[in-house]
């Protein structure tokens, strides 16, 4: 505790302090008055020296409030944004006509309400009902019709002359029918020589699972159920039981397992092709493993790599590894030299610079600005974002254009675009406090800008990594229904099956009809000629069913 500061009064040649008696001056000596001008001379430098403290201590608390305040914006910003990734809408875009996430009941509520209003005025006059609603689009042609007539049961008319048909009216309605199951019966005929008795019998094609019960159709439905829609096989043999045969879990698994092992060689293929382009994607996503032997999971990693939006070779290939650790991407990327489009992950980092340059993802920046005006409806976010949308929409124009023309247009209009928001980031990044939500915004970008921008010396690459995070959401979409991979195994067999049906997608191509014969041409499809049946070049043939 600092002492307080004393008073002193000097007035009428005498002086006086608080807590000492008051003096005449005249009446004191020239060693008197020396003393005293050093003991007035020692209190004022004490009574500074307080000052200073207080000062100090004043500027400390002022620093201490600002530091407190910029702590509490950060926890308020990093709360608020919790809130809306757990309750709020995951989209990114700012268009005010967003529909509600509630949308399919709000419709049938209405359609409901509509019957019901339709119900009550029935008896009304028909000039009192509503107006007749538009007329429904025609049902495909391609999908197959089962007529049920209906005709009078009684043709002669009631004045006793015979009924004549001048036409009908035909209206349709769209049915559907849970899965059903059929037996194909394969009947090979005996012929025999009657003189040499040779028995000569029609060969038995040869099929993905040698002397197996299901048919390739079967074995498609089963992989497209699991892979692509995420339906467990506990819940497939549930379907299965409903639809008149009961196939058992392991059954279904070993199918999944021969099925797997036969694919892999066309998800090697898949990832050389991929590599055999000088741009690639690359993202990653934690997907839970069980460990052997355990009842608890650990964190695996699904690495995703896709060929961009401009290539002609569209394909998508994932690479299951036990970790993040950088090493499962440099194994992947093992010799391949080009321009890899990534988020801001250390693990690629180590790749950068050995013939491979590092291609930042323009989306991410613009999220972190998203987030900050979601939570904090920031004006300097709002700015942010209005100027990283100019050039979006450069990126619009230039989607149809060759990559030679893309880059001309980047360099007359995206790049001022670009020069000018990197000005104003580092002017406004002077003015905000280190620790900010706002900070942080600004300095990813700051701190990628070189990798941001490259894209604009490029007309093959893409401005963002858009790309990939669309083909790796399946598998956020399947954590929530399988729940966790058996093992690293499965993990591997996953991402084999999945890559060729994702990839059959990016193509046009249904996963069901690709798997189904593609799995019935393996079997005696020559090995050198594997490319032919990846996705980007499938053309589908008349497979023997099985």
């Amino acid at each position: 505790m600092l002492s307080p500061i004393k008073r002193i009064e000097v007035s009428a040649g005498q002086w006086h302090t608080d807590g000492m008696t008051q003096v005449d001056l005249n009446k004191l000596d020239a060693d008197q008055l020396r003393n005293l001008v050093a003991q007035l001379m020692g209190s004022a430098a004490e009574q500074e020296q307080q000052l200073q403290t207080l000062q100090q201590r004043t500027v400390t608390a002022e620093q201490r409030n600002r530091h407190l305040e910029a702590v509490n914006a950060k926890l308020s910003h990093e709360l608020l944004l919790l809130r809306r990734l757990k309750f709020g809408k995951h989209s990114e875009k700012l268009s005010p006509l967003q529909q509600s996430l509630l949308e399919d009941i709000i419709d049938a509520d209405t359609s409901a309400i509509e019957q019901e209003w339709a119900d009550q005025i029935k008896d009304e006059p028909i000039s009192n009902k509503p107006k007749a609603q538009p007329k429904r689009v025609a049902l495909p042609p391609e999908l197959p019709r089962t007529k049920i007539r209906h005709e009078p049961d009684n043709t002669q008319c009631q004045c006793g002359c015979q009924l004549k048909r001048i036409g009908e009216d035909v209206s349709e309605k769209l049915d559907y029918t849970p899965g059903v199951f059929s037996v194909e019966q394969h009947i090979r005929g005996k012929w025999v020589c009657t003189e040499c008795e040779t028995l000569t019998q029609a060969a038995v094609p040869a099929h993905v699972i040698d002397k197996g019960l299901p048919t390739t159709g079967l074995l498609a439905h089963v992989l497209v159920a699991k892979y692509a829609d995420h339906l467990p096989l506990y819940r497939q043999e549930q379907i299965f039981g409903r639809a008149g045969y009961t196939l058992a879990r392991s059954t279904l698994a070993d199918w999944v397992g021969r099925c797997g092992q036969a694919l892999q060689p066309l998800a090697d293929a898949l990832r050389d092709t991929i590599l055999s382009h000088p741009v690639v994607h690359a993202d990653e996503t934690p997907v839970p493993v069980l460990e052997p032997g355990k009842k608890k999971t650990h964190r695996a990693y699904i690495w995703a790599y896709c060929t961009t939006p401009y290539a002609d070779t569209k394909a998508v290939v994932y690479d299951f590894a036990p970790g993040r650790a950088g090493e499962h991407a440099r194994r992947f990327l093992e010799g391949w030299q080009g321009k890899l489009i990534c988020d801001d992950y250390s693990g690629y980092k180590a790749s950068f610079g050995q013939g491979i340059t590092e291609i930042g993802c323009m989306a991410h920046a613009r999220r972190k600005f998203f987030e900050l005006h979601e939570t904090n409806k920031s004006t300097l976010a709002a700015t942010a974002l209005e100027q990283i949308g100019r050039l979006y929409e450069i990126e619009r124009q230039a989607k149809a254009l060759d990559p030679q023309q893309r880059y001309l247009l980047r360099q007359q209009k995206g790049k001022p675009l670009a020069d000018d928001l990197h000005t104003w980031l580092i002017a406004h990044r002077q003015k905000v406090p280190d620790g900010t939500a706002t900070a942080k915004a600004i300095d990813y970008s700051l701190k990628r800008w070189s990798a941001l921008t490259r894209y604009l010396d490029y007309g093959a690459v893409p401005i963002d990594n858009n790309q990939v995070e669309n083909q790796i959401r399946p598998w956020a979409l399947g954590r929530s229904n399988w729940l966790f991979a058996g093992s690293l195994r499965s993990g591997r067999r996953a991402a084999a099956v999945m890559s060729l049906i994702q990839s059959a997608k990016l193509n046009g191509h249904d996963p069901y009809a690709y798997l189904k014969d593609v799995l019935a041409r393996l079997p005696t499809h020559k090995a050198s000629a594997i490319s032919k049946l990846l996705p980007h070049n499938w053309q589908q043939e008349a497979a023997i069913k099985f």
